[in-house]
């Protein structure tokens, strides 16, 4: 593989701090204050209800609605543990993978927003890209714990 400036391994690296970064910021705009009161799950709520998957309506409302401020602290812990993990890069495969998950649940339930799913897309491509090219294996706490060889 050519590459120019940095080698293989590094871009990989570069790809999966962005992704982390990208965690981070989803993490830091929050309104904390709000979120937590409920907020953020009220708007994924009114979302839901006029979702025209009739699954996400009905998950959503066995799941999340009756726990709004234990899923509103999953959520926000859950994008700040992602974008440590890939910055850091501790426990990077466990973290690509969950991103992934967690992408994908997000452009489900924003399928209507175009924005929304052209952000979730493109992190879950820098997902499944980084997890396939090993980004943990250069410029990582994996790596120098000698994890996932």
């Amino acid at each position: 593989m050519q590459t120019i400036w940095l080698g293989g391994a590094e871009w990989f690296a570069v790809l999966r701090i962005g992704l982390g970064l990208w965690w981070l910021e989803s993490w830091r705009h929050k309104d904390k204050k709000s979120w937590f009161s409920g907020g953020g799950i009220a708007w994924a709520a009114g979302i839901a209800e006029r979702h025209r998957w009739p699954v996400v309506r009905r998950g959503f409302d066995g799941l999340v609605r009756p726990r709004p401020r234990l899923m509103a602290h999953v959520v926000a812990h859950a994008e700040l543990a992602l974008g440590l993990g890939l910055v850091l890069g501790f426990l990077t495969p466990v973290a690509l993978a969950a991103g992934l998950v967690l992408n994908l649940i997000y452009l489900v339930l924003m399928i209507h927003d175009w924005a929304e799913q052209g952000q979730n897309l493109m992190m879950a491509l820098v997902s499944a890209v980084a997890f396939s090219g090993m980004a943990w294996q250069t410029w990582s706490l994996d790596e120098a714990l000698g994890l996932f060889g």
